[in-house]
């Protein structure tokens, strides 16, 4: 694997601590700021908020230039953000410098994504976007707790200026390590890349990405409750809880870059019904202390396995112009937040129980299971018109090509 990736591993860890390490701070900031801990909460969903906005605005306004650009340029915005969050001298301006955060994640791993397949030779394409993603995943069990732990003991403006210095390193990295000469955008540039998003297995696959990772988060949203509540940890257990998340994460990442690059749907159907089954057995093993550490885990392998083969088919079913499509799809992700939040809430309000968000998780597994399955089903009617098995590949990189841009 060519060292661009760490390139991008580095701009992804950056952008996982800082969307995930505000949960942490929230009591600090609202002290601080002199506002109630549910106002305080706002600046969670003003960062979602610049996600879902940004990824396709940005992906389209820079749909003409070179991505080695765009990465360095979305990164630049991206410690810029930071840098204003940590000299905010009020609440309105946090949560718009919040906001501003938020605009550049969703088009870096969007175009990152497109990149990274684009160095790697066809068999390995999975396999390369799992690895910008170990970055977003390895922030949940190292970045997030140091810059938790140094917004409580320095005072929160510091961890925001920390992640700013994470994010000039990644500028560093990107500007070294990107080759020049691959990852240009298509000369077509924003037509093009509007064009695909007219396909309909592209908002099938959206549509998987939202459903799917809904369920994740669904439960994640209120997993300390269940932690303490249900399997009897202390607060003070929840942080390394949740970095055992990160763990399960991890892994899941790994394992489901390597096993789609031999079978993509099949990998996304054994995620999905993997996280389905996980989620419906959280009643039973949120009853035990030892139960509640293996869910998180098992949670996180099950969730993270169908990240690598859902940002993979996107891109391939939108291979006219796979930018704007891989950057819809992290504001997917983030409506998937959204909503499956909001889920998990209401069978929470109704007094399902403390472990009810899980099992609604699970619903929304199935319904991800099901999408998936449409979405099968009309590749396979499409594929005999195709004139047999339909193969479409995001980024053509013949493989000379590919082998001569890793070894560079």
């Amino acid at each position: 694997m060519p060292l661009a990736l760490l390139a991008l591993a580095v701009g992804a860890f950056g952008i996982g601590t800082t969307e995930f390490v505000m949960m942490g701070l929230l009591p600090d900031v609202a002290d601080d700021l002199h506002v109630s801990i549910p106002t305080a909460g706002h600046l969670v969903s003003a960062y979602a908020l610049g996600v879902v906005i940004g990824a396709p605005l940005l992906a389209a306004a820079t749909a003409r230039m070179s991505r080695r650009t765009v990465l360095i340029s979305l990164m630049g915005l991206f410690v810029a953000g930071n840098a204003l969050s940590s000299l905010a001298p009020g609440y309105d301006s946090l949560l718009a410098a919040r906001f501003v955060s938020g605009l550049p994640h969703g088009a870096f791993f969007g175009v990152g994504a497109v990149v990274a397949t684009g160095l790697v030779a066809p068999e390995r394409k999975a396999r390369s976007v799992s690895l910008m993603f170990l970055g977003l995943t390895v922030a949940n069990i190292a970045g997030v707790p140091v810059a938790t732990l140094m917004g409580q003991h320095l005072g929160w403006r510091a961890t925001f200026l920390g992640v700013s210095a994470i994010g000039l390193a990644a500028i560093a990295s990107l500007a070294l390590l990107i080759p020049h000469d691959r990852g240009r955008a298509p000369a077509a540039g924003l037509r093009r890349e509007l064009a695909a998003l007219r396909s309909l297995p592209v908002w099938l696959a959206l549509g998987t990405t939202v459903a799917g990772f809904g369920a994740l988060f669904s439960a994640y949203s209120y997993i300390t409750p269940m932690l303490t509540d249900s399997a009897g940890y202390a607060d003070s257990s929840v942080t390394l809880l949740l970095a055992l998340f990160g763990v399960g994460a991890t892994i899941g990442n790994l394992l489901g870059g390597r096993l789609a690059d031999h079978a993509m749907r099949p990998t996304l159907f054994a995620g999905l019904t993997s996280l389905a089954l996980v989620l419906a057995l959280f009643p039973l093993l949120m009853a035990t202390a030892w139960g509640g550490a293996l869910a998180v885990v098992l949670l996180g392998v099950a969730a993270f396995v169908t990240g690598s083969p859902l940002n993979l088919m996107v891109m391939e079913k939108a291979a006219a112009g796979p930018s704007l499509a891989s950057s819809a799809n992290q504001a997917a992700f983030n409506m998937a937040n959204a909503g499956g939040a909001w889920i998990g809430g209401l069978a929470l309000a109704a007094g399902f129980g403390t472990t009810s968000p899980a099992l609604a998780g699970a619903a929304l597994a199935v319904l991800g299971l099901a999408v998936a399955g449409v979405a099968a089903a009309v590749d396979a009617r499409r594929a005999p018109r195709a004139g047999g098995r339909e193969r479409v590949v995001a980024t053509h990189v013949p493989r000379a090509a590919a082998e001569a841009a890793a070894r560079h």
